[in-house]
């Protein structure tokens, strides 16, 4: 996922545990787009 997102795989380890309490819209628009998923989706 995180290759298919175009970012580390580190900052998505961090996204998915929490680690990272405000991830960036980029980072969450690169996620969702990856997912086939809509940003307001994958918050939910």
């Amino acid at each position: 996922l995180a290759k298919k997102a175009d970012i580390k795989y580190t900052t998505l380890m961090k996204v998915e545990s929490g680690a990272v309490n405000k991830p960036s819209v980029q980072t969450m628009a690169k996620i969702a787009k990856a997912l086939g998923v809509s940003i307001e989706d994958l918050l939910k």
